[in-house]
């Protein structure tokens, strides 16, 4: 938001019941459409008033026979009202830009009846496919029904398997924060023997960990606006084409990029316009081609600096004994690093023709190997770090069913929330004062 001027440069899609406009939404009237599909602002056409269209703004009623679904871009309010609290609300809020003409890189594109209206098109009526996935593998559901099936199937497995995830951590004093701790006697010999089977058991359990709780939870938002409350009480955001299913693409963009693949391609997208936005106009007003070589090594950097600091700030507030600089900001600085050389390398390769005589399945293959080999000597940085900071302490369920059965420790039991309570914390500064959970 600081990179931008939101007031300016974004605009939403809406929803409106009558055609008698088109053009412009001038005041946050429900009649008046921006013509453009989501360009960037000095890429728009002129702002045009039409038919129907009063001397305040708002569009006079059209014929009943007229009033049907009309798609347009909504620039930002100029009244005060529960409309731009909404539109605020949503901006910021809305961290993959679902709905807006700053939508991230890997989500799929709205269906394409609204598409061709927000172009101005009239080529596209009514429902069309009922999927769309991006080049990146995300999908995005138009049919409700779907959508909350796919849903209800990822949490039901999310939630066994956030239940084991527990149970074996129980079992290990590595995720109670003893990061130095020997193996736990229950794995096999071959692994217990080993530091590199044991490191590498660890590191494939804390990724198991941190993929199924942030898929957990960001499946959570299109359970909620989708399914509990609908287009009827959220309006278009609770349409299914406006909740994306997927965070994480499809696993082939790791197997064809390498580490930009795994980074770019398959891990969720959350905070990539945020982190893109500052570098976007550093470049601007440093006056580099952000698509020139120059470009694109600030953006990353810059972009990996900002996750560092985003994950060192969560290290820094945690109680365990974190290292913030040492541990994540520093991962995380690697992997920009890592990018590069993987870049620089695979273009050497390029030009003495390596790369060209190579089958598909042995690029894919090295990419495979390159990826896990780097992540697997950086991401104790991290991992280690969340151990440290007491992050598998967390209690993700209620009602643990293989505790109950007796897989967890001698103390655990069916019902896993009896220590979970909120209180009000009274601090020495502002700072440390607030709820605690």
């Amino acid at each position: 938001m600081i990179a931008n001027d939101c007031q300016i440069d974004f605009e939403r899609i809406q929803r409106s019941k009558s055609d008698a406009v088109e053009g412009s939404r001038v005041n946050g009237s429900a009649g008046n459409v921006a013509n453009g599909g989501g360009k960037a602002p000095d890429q728009r056409k002129e702002f045009r008033n039409r038919k129907g269209t009063q001397a305040n703004g708002h569009a006079s009623p059209a014929p009943a026979s007229d009033q049907r679904d009309k798609y347009f871009w909504q620039t930002y309010p100029s009244s005060f009202s529960m409309e731009r609290l909404d539109w605020i609300l949503d901006v910021f809020t809305n961290f993959r830009g679902i709905g807006w003409n700053w939508q991230t890189n890997g989500v799929p594109p709205p269906p394409a009846h609204v598409e061709a209206q927000l172009a101005g098109r009239t080529d596209a009526e009514g429902k069309d496919g009922t999927v769309r996935t991006s080049m990146t593998g995300v999908r995005r559901y138009s049919d409700r029904t779907k959508l909350l099936r796919a849903i209800a199937i990822n949490l039901a497995y999310s939630y066994v398997a956030l239940d084991v995830v527990k149970a074996i951590m129980h079992h290990d004093p590595y995720f109670w924060g003893y990061v130095d701790a020997p193996a736990p006697a229950w794995l096999p010999v071959a692994v217990r023997s080993s530091l590199f089977l044991t490191k590498t058991w660890r590191l494939l359990i804390s990724l198991w960990a941190i993929y199924t709780a942030l898929c957990t939870v960001f499946r959570l938002g299109p359970a909620f606006f989708c399914g509990i409350l609908g287009s009827e009480w959220a309006g278009l955001r609770g349409e299914a084409w406006m909740n994306p299913y997927d965070m994480y693409g499809a696993y082939s963009n790791i197997l064809d990029k390498g580490l930009a693949g795994w980074w770019g391609g398959w891990w969720h997208q959350i905070f990539r316009f945020g982190f893109e936005a500052p570098a976007t106009g550093l470049l601007a007003v440093i006056g580099v081609d952000k698509r020139k070589t120059t470009g694109k090594v600030i953006s990353l950097l810059m972009a990996f600096f900002l996750s560092g600091c985003l994950h060192a700030s969560g290290s820094y507030t945690q109680l365990g004994d974190t290292r913030p600089l040492l541990g994540p900001m520093r991962f995380f600085l690697l992997q920009a690093f890592g990018i590069m050389l993987q870049i620089i390398g695979v273009e050497v390769l390029k030009r003495t023709g390596v790369v060209g005589r190579c089958p598909k399945v042995v690029r894919r293959f090295a990419n495979f190997v390159l990826v896990h080999v780097w992540l697997f000597y950086t991401a104790p940085l991290l991992v280690d770090d969340f151990a440290r900071g007491g992050i598998w302490l967390f209690e993700p369920v209620a009602i643990s069913p293989l505790r109950g059965l007796g897989f967890g420790q001698p103390d655990d039991g069916w019902w896993c929330w009896e220590h979970q309570r909120i209180w009000w914390r009274s601090g020495k500064h502002w700072w440390d004062t607030g709820i605690v959970a």
